[in-house]
């Protein structure tokens, strides 16, 4: 048996390494490394992908969130409504331009925003709402968008983990995560479903003025070289990366089928455990599987991870802690929400392995061991 990890971008590369070794090549001979025809030409494949009028490349995820809301225009002493069930670089960013993140509770099926809690917590200072698409399955946009209109905010999407993810309407019409609010965001960290061999991130809009403004800000403020009209960010994905990604996206269809029969595999292993909760996929979407998360009944998690740990099986917590208990949110009253789902979670999910080139063989060791803890 190979040896297990959470995500093999080992032997991803090797199946595709001629293809990125040629283009990562062209670049050196290029010497074109910072912005040109590569970069450019990705970004407009990925814009096409996503059936986006714009697509923004910058240098990553976080990076992507912050220039969002910079170009939105929110400004410090407003509220973003977000979940506290989610990566730090979610509501770091707005911290970080001393917006106030206003933490609500999440579906205990998704994992994500959950609607009603979103409309309870809107205020006068309210600005954006920023659903997060959290392990590949989608919020709920259709519910998101409604409140936001109603209520004239924007919505920032998080699409970090949920790129290729496919969200159906209840018309019959169908758009990517990432195209539905305002403005999408999302990473190309190497453990994402689309991942570099380095940092990178991307912004998504259909509208033009937008664009235009995430363009200045992610390059000094720059209307034109050396003319800053905006207070602006160096944020910039460079062209190796661009090149790799290029290549990828080529295959991220099928990386993400990869992915979903690997989550196949896991919910028949796991059927009818009573002590298991295999992940939700909400019937009008795509889930793809950025992380495959168990919810344990009855189960000491700590120790089914120290257990799997033991025994050579790759696991991990995401997330121990919410954004609302974390330290840093102290001085935006982090500790004065009530979110008992969110804090049930945070003590009961666990995720196991899961990427494109997970076999049989691994999956049946995977399954065996977190059943033979469960069971005993």
């Amino acid at each position: 048996m190979r040896p297990l990890q959470m995500v093999d971008t080992k032997t991803q590369y090797q199946k595709i390494k001629t293809e990125v070794d040629a283009a990562v090549i062209g670049v050196l001979e290029s010497s074109m490394f910072i912005g040109g025809k590569v970069v450019n030409d990705f970004a407009t494949d990925l814009a096409d992908y996503h059936k986006s009028k714009h697509c923004i490349p910058c240098a990553n995820g976080t990076d992507a969130l912050q220039i969002a809301m910079m170009a939105l225009g929110l400004q410090p002493g407003d509220e973003v409504i977000t979940p506290s069930f989610t990566y730090i670089a979610t509501v770091e960013v707005a911290a970080l331009l001393n917006i106030k993140p206003i933490f609500v509770e999440v579906n205990k099926q998704t994992f994500c925003l959950d609607p009603e809690a979103i409309e309870k917590a809107i205020t006068p200072k309210t600005k954006a709402i920023i659903p997060v698409h959290l392990y590949g399955h989608a919020a709920d946009m259709e519910k998101i968008m409604a409140i936001a209109a109603k209520h004239n905010l924007f919505v920032i999407e998080d699409n970090a983990q949920g790129i290729g993810c496919t969200y159906t309407f209840s018309d019959g019409t169908s758009k990517k995560t990432g195209t539905i609010g305002h403005i999408g965001c999302t990473s190309f960290y190497p453990s994402k479903n689309l991942g570099a061999f380095g940092d990178g991130g991307a912004m998504f809009t259909d509208d033009d003025e937008l664009a235009n403004k995430l363009r200045m800000i992610a390059s000094h403020g720059q209307s034109k070289r050396y003319y800053h009209d905006v207070v602006g960010c160096n944020s910039r994905l460079d062209a190796v990366q661009a090149a790799v990604l290029t290549i990828k996206l080529r295959h991220l269809d099928n990386y993400i089928l990869a992915r979903r029969k690997a989550a196949d595999f896991y919910d028949a292993a796991f059927a009818n455990n009573e002590k298991i909760t295999t992940p939700f996929r909400a019937a009008n979407q795509q889930h793809v599987f950025h992380q495959y998360t168990l919810q344990l009944t009855n189960v000491n998690r700590d120790e089914l991870s120290q257990y799997l740990t033991d025994n050579g099986v790759p696991n991990m917590i995401y997330y121990p802690v919410p954004a609302h208990k974390q330290k840093m949110f102290d001085a935006f009253g982090g500790n004065n929400f009530n979110l008992p789902i969110t804090d049930l979670l945070t003590d009961c999910v666990i995720s196991l392995p899961i990427h494109t080139e997970l076999d049989e063989e691994q999956q049946t060791f995977i399954t065996t061991k977190v059943l033979e803890f469960i069971n005993k």
